[in-house]
């Protein structure tokens, strides 16, 4: 591809993300309501834009990185309004799952090509085009993004049609908050123990660098229970033992302690059923 990207957006991550294509052999036009990003995309060789339709007129392909629905239908609606056909629009925001497809049905209209390719990795895998990055999208609109979205992620994965981008990014980040919130607990449970907390966060982030995390256990296609014969059950049955003791353990000490573990009394209650263990009715563990 020789069409000019434009991007529209350059926060805290839509900066560094419109900074990875600046070498991008077709040129760059950005735009923003902020002053300063602007400035340090124009010195790394940018134009920058007077208007999202001054950028939309000119550019071939155009991602779209800005905070809420109603920005992206405002910014969509000028791209409407320039767009030449044929025009690539990739939405990196992070917006409701009935949007991708609205705004999807608005491009076709206007022979536009519309994806949903929200981004996980932060400020620091924006920089270093490091994000992954979740698409949405027919086929032919996933070809047509491909090109730029290789710039900016080393993780870039086809997730169907328009609107999986942003149910993958939706799954992404519920386990990230929920993970956090159960963060939140063990902290309060690790210092009514009298353990430093910043040495525990150094265990955590090591541990978790080696065995992957909540990732480790991300490997099957399916959620449906886990058949005898499969591989996986015993692995996951050994996960199921350890973890079911040392959710008990942590509840007794907490009971000891007086800190209030709800977080921990539903994982023990559930775990079974997250690893895809059935109870003898067949149900969900």
């Amino acid at each position: 591809m020789s069409v000019r990207v434009g991007f529209v957006g350059l926060g805290n991550i839509g900066k560094p993300m419109a900074l990875r294509l600046a070498k991008w052999e077709g040129g760059l036009t950005v735009f923003d309501l902020a002053p300063e990003p602007l400035a340090a995309a124009e010195k790394a060789g940018a134009r920058v834009a007077s208007s999202v339709g001054d950028l939309a007129a000119e550019c071939g392909y155009i991602s779209v990185m800005v905070n809420t629905d109603d920005q992206v239908r405002d910014v969509m609606g000028e791209i409407l309004g320039a767009a030449r056909p044929g025009t690539v629009v990739v939405v990196h925001s992070t917006i409701s799952p009935d949007l991708p497809p609205r705004l999807e049905d608005l491009g076709g209209r206007h022979d536009l090509l519309v994806v949903d390719a929200p981004v996980s990795g932060g400020a620091m895998g924006a920089a270093e085009g490091t994000l992954a990055i979740m698409v949405g999208g027919t086929d032919e609109a996933f070809a047509a993004a491909s090109g730029p979205l290789g710039l900016m992620g080393s993780e870039v994965v086809h997730c169907g049609p328009i609107g999986n981008g942003t149910a993958a990014k939706l799954a992404r980040n519920l386990l990230h908050f929920v993970a956090f919130t159960a963060t939140g607990e063990a902290l309060r449970l690790a210092e009514a123990a009298g353990i430093d907390l910043q040495a525990l966060g150094r265990i955590v982030r090591h541990t978790d660098s080696i065995t992957g995390g909540p990732g480790a256990i991300m490997h099957r296609d399916t959620t449906r229970p886990l058949a005898p014969e499969d591989g996986w059950t015993s692995i996951f049955g050994h996960v199921r033992a350890i973890g079911e003791k040392d959710l008990s353990h942590a509840i007794e000490l907490a009971d000891r302690l007086g800190v209030d573990v709800p977080m921990a009394h539903f994982a023990l209650d559930h775990l079974g059923a997250a690893l895809g263990f059935a109870d003898e009715n067949g149900d969900r563990a």
